[in-house]
């Protein structure tokens, strides 16, 4: 069993506090995309619940923890996805929200957030400007800062999609997982490696926000000066030291791939499997367009974590010739 901050019991609890509309997503395997990728394909469907994103499974922990405690608020920072959860998990318990995101964030998250009843406060700034602002926030306010991939209800809700992988048969050679703050990635990998540990579980992350990829790589937390990737919900650029230490100890390696490849990665989702993903619900697929060779011949799942995207940008990337694809 893996030495990590999570543990399986309060995994397998964390079912019953989320609203099954999260639960139980779609897992098949779609046979449509793999004449273009050469191995067998399962996706885990992340993307039909009401935030869009596996995000809800998470957000449902700390929120369901946080009502029963007798809180009343809480703040986070997000990207966009990590707010609309929580917005739409503390809107049915009563709690006030506050999530602080970029300006820049595409427009569809903020948005949603709105909607969903949330204080939203903008940063003229990165993601890391607003967990900066998030956590002032909190000390002033003397509400609960609620901090994704280091606050481990968020990796033990996510960890419920290993569950779900675990009782699925046929058993897969190599799951591929996006990589951000590594919620999920540590949340995923530490059920895999207690429950099936010959699965290789593979992380995959832009080659424009490399920082956790290359923490693990060298085995300690590298920070990066900025980021440049379409893939927005993975874009961070100071990794936890905590989580790195728990993803040292289930993944089985870190990849990054090319602007280009996530972006034909959408393509294909869009083309074969009818499916309209954000660009970090392509990573996996992604990952395999770059080393066809790696999983020739295998079974690989891939996690489509999310699909909350603008429409503008999204028709322009993938209507776009491969030659005119966006690098970092």
């Amino acid at each position: 069993m893996p030495d990590t901050r999570l543990d399986l019991a309060r995994i397998q609890a964390a079912r019953t506090m989320i609203d099954p509309v999260f639960l139980d997503t779609p897992l098949y395997r779609c046979e449509a995309l793999e004449p273009a990728l050469g191995c067998a394909v399962s996706i885990k469907l992340e993307t039909a619940n009401p935030v869009r994103s596996f995000k809800g499974r998470g957000t449902e922990v700390v929120a369901s923890l946080l009502a029963i405690a007798g809180s009343r608020a809480v703040v986070c920072a997000s990207a966009g996805n990590l707010g609309q959860a929580l917005a739409w998990s503390g809107r049915g318990r009563g709690l006030d929200v506050t999530v602080v995101a970029s300006r820049f964030a595409p427009a569809v998250k903020l948005d949603r957030i709105r909607a969903l009843g949330a204080t939203l406060k903008l940063v003229d700034g990165d993601h890391e400007m607003a967990r900066d602002r998030a956590a002032a926030i909190a000390r002033h306010d003397g509400i609960r800062l609620l901090e994704d991939s280091l606050d481990i209800e968020t990796c033990e809700g996510a960890a419920t999609i290993g569950l779900e992988l675990i009782d699925a048969a046929p058993s897969f050679d190599a799951v591929l997982i996006a990589l951000g703050g590594g919620a999920l990635a540590t949340g995923v990998g530490h059920v895999l490696k207690t429950c099936a540990p010959d699965v290789d579980v593979i992380c995959v992350q832009p080659l424009g926000a490399p920082a956790m990829t290359r923490s693990w790589h060298e085995r300690r937390v590298v920070t990066t000066e900025s980021t440049d990737t379409i893939a927005d919900g993975v874009a961070g650029r100071r990794p936890i030291a905590a989580v790195l230490d728990d993803l040292l100890q289930v993944a089985d390696d870190a990849v990054l791939v090319r602007e280009s490849s996530i972006i034909a990665g959408m393509r294909l989702l869009l083309d074969h499997a009818g499916l309209v993903v954000e660009p970090s619900g392509a990573l996996g697929i992604a990952a395999v367009l770059e080393n066809p060779d790696r999983f020739a011949g295998r079974h690989v799942a891939t996690i489509v974590c999310g699909s909350n995207v603008d429409a503008a940008a999204y028709h322009r990337w993938v209507s776009a010739s491969p030659s005119a694809s966006r690098e970092p």
